[in-house]
């Protein structure tokens, strides 16, 4: 990595923190004022009312508290529908910041000759998203380039943010009594601070192009080290389609594209208990006419506990089998507090539904007659009515960014209107499987990478 100042301005900073908190509270209470004004006033179109005026507030702050409004939004029965729709459009619509700012962040991590070190630079961001923007650029060697520049003080936003997360939860209304999500939240705060991190980030590129080298029709972004820093992470430019230009493509590209998506989320979990943590299909890229997949954006990267994985086969086998027992031992794996039959029993109607598709020995769609935007929805509004009943579960932290991104491959299957037969390859993807040479592989792994478990 390039050189960083030995004074950093943008550490954690209570000032920041102050500053922060102050700008976001001031938007939140513009949406709390259009809740207010709902209640008095009422009409059918009430939540979206607030559900725009939430996602005008987030949008405008930027951050953190954006990041985890698009993270809820994926979550089946989290929010009201309307709530989702909303939130989930901050993702494609995040505005950029101008040229002075991009200048300001480059000349602060690669020095005031920074421009002089590419042959070409994008004035105007070609992404923009909560937490940064990438700029597309050319190096003088020929090879083109993608500059991810992270915004002001973020570090600073992640902590007043996180403090804030309760408040936008009852903004919600839907903290229901059926979750305790305590664990959730410490998981959500944990990977967002790893997310500011784009050394880190860097790393888990190198990690993914090892896990992946098996496949040949993916391709990861090489990190080019001596263009970055801590805030700023330059890597190679992929080019590719998005998804949904394939959603009317002949049946057999569209199940290509699937089969592809399957082994690029379920081989590194499976093998290594690594999985990518952001289901947004912004981040994968169709190539060579829907053989070739890119996979991009690696700022949320889960690495679990081999131990974890094995739960997660052994639940798999265990529901496959019908066998209770090896169920409550397998969510014991997962670290499941409290656990009696009613809450096993309860907890196995959603296994059954994620699982589902690999139980069944048969070519078939993911969901059958379900659209994407309601994936799961069904299904979390029962376990939730069920928990309510019983009191809150608590959530361990490890099967948020599991359940979170299963189901946003789930939508990505739908969306593609795939038919694969799913069980037999999950049972391809479990050759060979124990939990020791998970550990083994993925010791060598992060090794490699230089990343720690």
């Amino acid at each position: 990595m390039a050189d960083r100042p030995t004074s950093d301005p943008e550490r954690n900073r209570f000032a920041g923190r102050l500053a922060r908190t102050a700008r976001v509270g001031a938007n939140l209470s513009g949406a709390g004022m259009s809740f207010a004004a709902n209640s008095l006033f009422g009409g059918d179109e009430g939540d979206e009312r607030i559900a725009r005026a939430l996602a005008r507030a987030l949008g405008e702050s930027k951050g953190p508290l954006m990041k985890v409004a698009q993270m809820m939004s994926t979550i089946p029965d989290f929010l009201p529908q309307e709530y989702a729709d909303e939130l989930s459009r901050l993702q494609s619509h995040a505005p950029a910041m101008g040229w002075p700012f991009v200048k300001r962040r480059m000349r602060a991590e690669l020095g005031a000759g920074w421009q002089d070190r590419f042959a070409e630079f994008g004035k105007d961001a070609a992404h923009a998203a909560s937490l940064g923007q990438v700029h597309r650029a050319r190096l003088h060697d020929g090879r083109e380039v993608a500059a991810k520049l992270q915004y002001p003080d973020m570090a600073s936003a992640v902590e007043s943010d996180v403090a804030q997360l309760k408040t936008l939860l009852s903004l919600f209304r839907r903290m229901d009594g059926s979750i305790d999500p305590t664990e959730m939240l410490a998981e959500i705060a944990d990977r967002l601070r790893e997310e500011l991190d784009y050394d880190r980030e860097a790393r888990a590129m190198w990690l993914y192009r090892h896990m992946l080298a098996d496949w040949e029709f993916t391709a990861v972004p090489e990190p080019v080290s001596e263009l970055s820093t801590g805030r700023l992470l330059t890597m190679t430019w992929l080019k590719g389609e998005g998804l949904l230009a394939y959603q009317d493509a002949p049946q057999e590209v569209r199940n290509t594209i699937a089969r592809n998506l399957f082994w690029t989320w379920w081989g590194p979990f499976n093998r290594f208990a690594v999985i990518h943590g952001d289901p947004h299909l912004g981040n994968y890229q169709v190539t060579q006419g829907g053989d070739g997949l890119n996979l991009l954006d690696f700022g949320c990267i889960r690495i679990f506990r081999p131990q974890f994985i094995s739960g997660v086969v052994d639940l798999y086998r265990a529901l496959l089998e019908d066998d209770f027992d090896a169920s409550f031992a397998a969510y014991e794996k997962w670290g499941f507090e409290g656990l009696d039959r009613e809450l096993v029993e309860v907890l196995n109607l959603w296994a059954r539904f994620i699982y589902g598709p690999m139980h069944d020995d048969r070519v078939r769609s993911v969901a059958d007659g379900v659209s994407p935007g309601e994936y799961g929805r069904k299904e979390a509004f029962e376990v939730r009515r069920l928990l309510k009943e019983r009191g809150p579960v608590k959530i361990p932290r490890e099967f948020v960014f599991m359940d979170r991104a299963a189901i946003g491959l789930g939508a990505a299957y739908l969306r593609l209107g795939a038919e694969l037969n799913f069980h037999r390859l999950f049972e391809e993807s479990l050759e060979g499987f124990n939990e020791a040479a998970v550990a083994s592989r993925q010791e060598r792994a992060l090794a490699a990478a230089g990343l720690d478990a």
